[in-house]
């Protein structure tokens, strides 16, 4: 048996080739838009993809079932209660696809999603135990799926809480310890909230850490997995509902290319987004007026899809030689609509002088100062409310998270200073950035976040 786990960092995101060796015949599970590597892999070995798994309608990521499809002829397999505009093979409690002696068997773990799979691995089809269960996010290293993303599609968050509790607790926690766990996602991911820096696990040793694995009632369990979760990203829905449409294919050969300062200036003033990737420093040294910054170092597609609106024509301002990287991370996430990008943007920058500015970025004792002073600013905490809650806050501060914030910008007033942070200063520059965007004029950000202010307000020993 070939078995090979992908792990994309920006996204957390695991996918799996599962192959026979003695047949070739190889399957994907959980895919990423950009297939290439998997393809590779599978000429290098001699290997035919008879088939592409998604576990589940993935809200995180757009899936590249049918990149896959499209390139190789293998048929999609969804859970039985799949619902698409393409042709999808349907998968039962149950059923097995043989790829020679390897055999993968299919367990209907809904809860994350009405829908939602997960995959046994068996390497010889009589083995009594199985190799491996790819658990999608159903289970994942230290938590499990959250139930609440369908919440608003007619599935309550307590329903799917009650289906995932059966899967968790009497489905998949029903197998071997020695059977190995490969979940869809690590920690990072909005998709649970305590996941594992590890990649792989057994059942055993979720049996016996896992949180969410312990014996408990329904009841209990549905609590303690929808307490705490922090708001879904903007884009979840969006991605959701695109992986289950056909829909355009990602092709890397026709991505988009560089574009003239003068070009690139017209599409701005006729209303495209200006994106801009690089590090917070550098961008507050000057940017475009109205550019939003993601910093390319760090959660790009999913910080990009939560900021960025999901319909307007977006420009990217890249760090050098990496245009290209920053367009496929937006189409990962669907984001398609690029019209090109600035090539060596510094030079370009200064070309465009005239509609460049500078960011407002305080230290902690400037914002100490400024507090103290006869007109103090509104303090935003951008931290999600489990990181106010573990590590303080500011007294007074108005907290809205990085998440919500895109749908609640009427909170926040547009007649006093601001001065917004997070634990370290890479999402106050995401979420300044933003408001200014929005037309808040008078917007700062603090060097070194809460870590910073922590450090200046704790007393000596």
């Amino acid at each position: 048996m070939f078995f090979s786990q992908y792990y994309l960092e920006c996204l957390s995101q695991a996918s799996y080739m599962i192959a026979d060796e003695s047949t070739g015949q190889a399957v994907v599970v959980d895919p990423r838009r950009d297939v290439s590597e998997y393809l590779s892999d599978a000429e290098a070995r001699g290997f035919t993809v008879v088939g592409v798994i998604n576990t589940h309608f993935h809200a995180d990521f757009v899936a590249g079932h049918l990149e896959m499809a499209s390139r190789t002829g293998a048929w999609i397999g969804y859970g039985q209660r799949a619902e698409t505009e393409y042709a999808i093979r349907k998968l039962a409690e149950g059923d097995t696809i043989s790829l020679g002696e390897v055999t993968l068997k299919i367990m209907e773990t809904p809860g994350h999603t009405p829908e939602s799979i997960s995959v046994l691995v068996y390497e010889r089809a009589e083995d009594a135990v199985p190799y491996g269960v790819l658990t999608g996010d159903a289970l994942f290293i230290g938590d499990v799926g959250r139930p609440d993303l369908l919440a608003s599609v007619g599935v309550t968050a307590d329903e799917l809480g009650a289906m995932l509790h059966g899967s968790v607790q009497h489905k998949l926690m029903g197998l071997p310890d020695e059977v190995r766990v490969f979940p869809a996602h690590g920690a990072g991911s909005s998709c649970g909230k305590n996941l594992s820096t590890e990649r792989q696990s057994t059942i055993g040793e979720q049996r016996a850490t896992n949180y969410a694995c312990a014996p408990m009632s329904e009841k209990d369990f549905v609590a303690i997995v929808t307490a705490g979760q922090s708001a879904a990203p903007g884009y979840f829905a969006y991605d959701a509902d695109l992986n289950r449409r056909e829909r355009a294919l990602f092709d890397p050969a026709s991505a988009p290319q560089a574009l003239s300062t003068e070009d690139f200036l017209a599409r701005r003033v006729a209303g495209a987004v200006v994106v801009d990737a690089r590090d917070p420093q550098e961008f507050a040294a000057g940017h475009l007026r109205g550019a939003v910054n993601v910093p390319a170092d760090g959660r790009f597609a999913e910080q990009a899809g939560t900021v960025l609106p999901l319909d307007a024509e977006l420009l990217v301002v890249a760090p050098e030689e990496r245009e290209e990287e920053i367009v496929t991370r937006l189409a990962r996430i669907g984001f398609d609509h690029v019209a090109g990008y600035l090539d060596t943007p510094d030079e370009a920058l200064e070309a465009m002088a005239d509609v460049v500015a500078p960011a407002s970025r305080l230290t902690a004792a400037q914002l100490r100062a400024e507090l103290d002073g006869e007109n103090p600013p509104v303090v935003l905490d951008v931290r999600n409310c489990g990181e106010r809650g573990e590590n303080g806050f500011i007294e007074g501060a108005l907290h809205i998270a990085l998440g919500e914030l895109p749908g609640r910008l009427d909170e926040i007033p547009r007649d006093k200073p601001l001065v917004l942070h997070c634990a370290g200063g890479h999402r106050s520059s995401i979420a300044a950035s933003l408001l200014r965007h929005q037309g808040f004029e008078d917007v700062s950000d603090v060097l070194g976040g809460w870590a910073a202010w922590a450090l200046l307000n704790t007393p000596a020993a």
